[in-house]
């Protein structure tokens, strides 16, 4: 009997078969590294309990078991839960993409308290003066102003860098703290503070605000949800905006594309003629515009109020840092990521109340995941640092795209013909 021999394969078989694995690479590559660091963290944060549980009658693992249950089911575990963990994401989500399209120029933002404290301040300045504006009206303009003002407050940071030299991490720095006591002036003056100094501005009115994301729920389900349960407010909707128009400037964009070669090489971008200066200055005033978005939805929609030492005291600013490493700076990574940080810093109530651990292990985790993903960034770390920090070695220059034999690779003293190369290869990477 004949046996039917095998169909070779098509070209475009072949060609399938090769783009599924590339692209299984690539999102292996992609989530690897992420992953395994949330994974190393916890795992340093269960060692952490064996070790300071006081109680060594009661089963360790336990309450290893109980710590991280309780930390999940706090966090989404319920509607309720839900929507409290989004009140602590949408800012995050905000001040991560801040940093986030710092890191893609090769920049160090760390000033994104800073203008989150500014873009808050300017809108809380806006409501309170014109209450009698319509709330179409008066709520466009405090977002409006918001963004502006963080722009302004990023592109300091810009200018100096681009045009002076000034390094950016030593200025975000003394930027956060210039804008932590301006805005604790303002808080304390007679214009703004509440009566009986209680260290606080004023309420908000009403038409200033950001309405519950239930009210709309209910208008048109008919349902009858308690918004002072269900707290989280539209400007969740802005945050997913946010990450929608982030992808679109740093994927779809020219200026995506040269903020891209900017920060993997910065000769080969001067060698292309990108204009880095002023490339610079606008990642900057960008990123300070998604912070001072951040500063004005978290007063419009939950705060209401601005308190003595609250900017200074906050952790959004600083753990935006941490969430745009672990997303990898991409809009989707960006959104888990804030969606992970959010969810433990909401969930500690429950985890201190039932399984009896310390919050702080929260603040453990943080830690860990930033110090096992930061091997990654070694590079971006490595330029965003001062001259004297950095290690004197530097690395053999390896060509990063396929080369004709017999082409000279030869510097000519500037790096052109190893950034001729690798500027041909950057479209290929994302």
């Amino acid at each position: 009997m004949a046996v039917p021999l095998k169909q070779p394969e098509t070209k475009e078989q072949r060609s399938a078969a090769s783009s599924l694995a590339q692209w299984t690479r690539k999102v292996g590559a992609a989530l690897g590294g992420p992953i395994l660091a949330v994974l190393f963290a916890l795992i340093a944060g269960a060692i952490v309990i064996l070790i300071t549980w006081p109680d060594k009658t009661v089963d360790p693992f336990r309450n290893i078991y109980n710590a991280y249950t309780t930390l999940f089911t706090g966090s989404y575990g319920s509607p309720i839960k839900i929507s409290n963990t989004l009140v602590v994401v949408t800012p995050l989500i905000f001040t991560s993409l801040s940093v986030a399209i710092a890191f893609r120029a090769g920049l160090f933002n760390i000033g994104a308290a800073g203008q989150l404290a500014v873009g808050a301040m300017t809108a809380d300045i806006i409501g309170l003066t014109y209450t009698s504006w319509p709330s179409w009206l008066l709520v466009p303009t405090m977002l409006l102003a918001s963004i502006l003002a963080g722009a302004v407050w990023g592109g300091i940071v810009g200018f100096l860098k681009a045009w002076r030299g000034a390094h950016e991490v030593v200025t975000t720095i003394m930027l956060n703290w210039i804008a932590f006591y301006v805005t604790d002036y303002l808080i304390s003056s007679p214009r703004f503070t509440a009566p009986l100094g209680v260290g606080e501005t004023n309420a908000l009115p009403d038409n200033a605000t950001l309405p519950p994301v239930v009210n709309y729920i209910n208008q048109f389900f008919g349902t009858q949800l308690n918004p002072f349960l269900y707290r989280v407010d539209i400007s969740i909707l802005f945050a997913l905006i946010a990450i929608v128009i982030y992808w679109f400037i740093t994927s779809r964009t020219t200026f995506g594309y040269e903020i891209r070669v900017i920060g993997q090489n910065p000769k080969a971008a001067h060698y292309a003629g990108i204009p880095i200066k002023r490339n610079t200055f606008l990642v900057m005033a960008i990123a300070g515009a998604f912070s001072g978005l951040a500063g004005a939805v978290s007063l419009m929609g939950q705060e209401i109020t601005l308190s003595l030492t609250g900017f200074s005291q906050s952790t959004t600013g600083f753990d935006a840092i941490a969430v745009a490493l672990l997303g990898r700076t991409t809009a989707i990574g960006v959104l888990i990521s804030s969606l992970f940080f959010g969810g433990l810093r909401s969930g500690t109530t429950d985890m201190q109340a039932i399984a009896h651990i310390d919050p702080n292990l929260v603040l453990i985790i943080e830690a860990l995941v930033l110090f096992f993903i930061a091997a990654e960034f070694l590079p971006v770390l490595r330029r965003a640092m001062p001259g004297w920090v950095q290690w004197s070695r530097r690395p053999t220059l390896v060509p990063t795209a396929s080369v004709p034999p017999g082409t000279d690779l030869t510097e000519n003293g500037n790096g052109d013909a190893q950034n001729r190369v690798e500027i041909s290869d950057l479209d290929k990477e994302e």
